[in-house]
């Protein structure tokens, strides 16, 4: 798999395969209409009460993401593009933390301020594998126990619909 390195040459993805009992076009649905994305994005606990999605390559994306913490509801927007769309076997977009018009900030050093996700679908017959590779989110982050929790979200609400 391809990966990306930072400035210190070290390796900066996470990789998540998982195995859903659903068709191809099914988990295709999930990632791509956004009522099904908001429905199991981001780690437990957290809402998607705005998913702008238009899935075409140079189509843009926004997201806003709310967590419940201590002190109360904490907000997070997103913003990227698609940069490849191959219905119904291979999606990638480009992801940055953003303000509420979509203008990115800036991260911290060491922390891209743009990532790209890689998701491929491979149909095994009525099941289907899929393979994230996110480029800027290393292994062992929030973001990488953001997507295991998401995973899980998704495999529940595929329950619900098959």
């Amino acid at each position: 798999m391809n990966t990306m390195t930072d400035s210190n040459g070290s390796q900066n993805s996470v990789v998540i395969e998982r195995s859903f009992d659903a068709p191809v076009e099914l988990i295709w649905q999930m990632w791509t209409v956004p009522e099904h994305f908001a429905a199991w994005y981001g780690p437990d606990g957290a809402t998607i009460p705005v998913a702008e999605m238009d899935v075409r390559v140079g189509g843009r994306r926004r997201l806003r993401m709310d967590v419940q913490t201590p002190g109360g509801v904490m907000q997070m927007w997103f913003t990227g593009e698609y940069v490849e769309v191959v219905e119904p076997s291979r999606l990638v977009f480009t992801e940055g933390i953003c303000d509420e018009t979509g203008n990115l900030l800036s991260m911290p050093d060491g922390h891209p301020t743009m990532t790209e996700v890689r998701v491929q679908f491979e149909d095994l017959g009525g099941r289907t594998r899929v393979v994230l590779t996110h480029i800027g989110i290393p292994e062992g982050s929030p973001g990488a126990a953001g997507w295991t929790m998401a995973f899980k979200k998704l495999a529940t609400y595929i329950g619900l619909r098959v």
